[in-house]
């Protein structure tokens, strides 16, 4: 069970600054250091870590495995599966940072996924998350919650930093085709690149719409990072564009009716 000073420091606000909000806003992303505390890493990483291995399907050695599958063990939606997950995925001071960056009053939940890239994992392609999501409005973001420092040799998250405004590319599913689309597509575009390591306790937050990658993992360690997308509460199911966001809304959206505000078991509130 976590003590006390872990459940506190999953609820106590994280103050942010106009500052912070500005540069989230006009970045399509930002960095947070000291979010949480090593403890509370520990523990719930640890928990997590639990579910990754008792939940992974994914048995192939890595020189049979696609572009997509050497990335990461992908894990999605734990919450309903782990009472001590969820503790982690509906923090208050998560879903209010997400808020508070994104100029919105209430927040719900999409889903949660982790994202273990393994020892000699391969590097993540190019691309945007919202290309996945059949959501009305681009107000959604991820926060992404390394349980470990995380050094450029362990393929931290990456960014193009106000990538958010550029529309070329947001046609495409994560790939080989996205990795050479888009790094030519941003690199032509002169968008700087930020891919500086994370300190533990080190967390980040990106828009939906923000081009993003991350490098293999060189180390002899996994790099274990649990993350939560949220959605703004009262946005609605969009119109399908594509087969994923079909799968999408069959998936985490079950229930959920086209043009109509989002409500689902699966989808709860969160903030406030």
């Amino acid at each position: 069970m976590p003590t006390d000073a872990i459940r506190e420091d999953l609820s106590t606000p994280y103050e942010l600054t106009p500052d912070t909000t500005e540069s989230f806003r006009r970045q399509g992303f930002i960095k947070l250091k000291h979010v949480l505390a090593p403890e509370t890493l520990a523990f719930y990483g640890d928990a997590i870590t639990r579910e990754v291995m008792r939940l992974n399907q994914m048995n192939k050695p890595m020189e049979e495995r696609t572009t997509y599958e050497k990335a990461f063990l992908q894990i999605m939606n734990l919450w309903p599966q782990s009472e001590v997950v969820r503790e982690l995925v509906f923090s208050r001071k998560l879903a209010g940072l997400a808020a508070g960056l994104m100029g919105v009053r209430g927040i719900r939940l999409y889903h949660d996924q982790a994202l273990y890239k393994e020892p000699g994992g391969g590097f993540t392609p190019w691309h945007a998350d919202q290309y996945y999501w059949p959501l009305s409005t681009p107000n959604t973001c991820t926060v992404w919650i390394p349980f470990q420092p995380t050094p450029l040799e362990m393929g931290p998250l990456a960014f193009s930093v106000g990538s958010h405004l550029y529309r070329n590319g947001r046609d495409l599913e994560i790939s080989d085709e996205s990795e050479a689309r888009i790094s030519k597509a941003l690199l032509e575009q002169g968008l700087p690149h930020d891919e500086a390591p994370y300190d533990l306790g080190e967390l980040s937050f990106h828009l939906g719409w923000t081009f993003h990658h991350a490098g293999g993992n060189r180390t002899q360690i996994p790099r274990r990072v649990m993350t939560v997308i949220y959605m703004e509460d009262g946005i609605c199911l969009a119109e399908p564009r594509n087969k994923n966001q079909v799968n999408d809304w069959n998936t985490w959206l079950t229930g959920a009716k086209v043009g109509e505000p989002i409500d689902t078991p699966l989808n709860p509130v969160l903030f406030p």
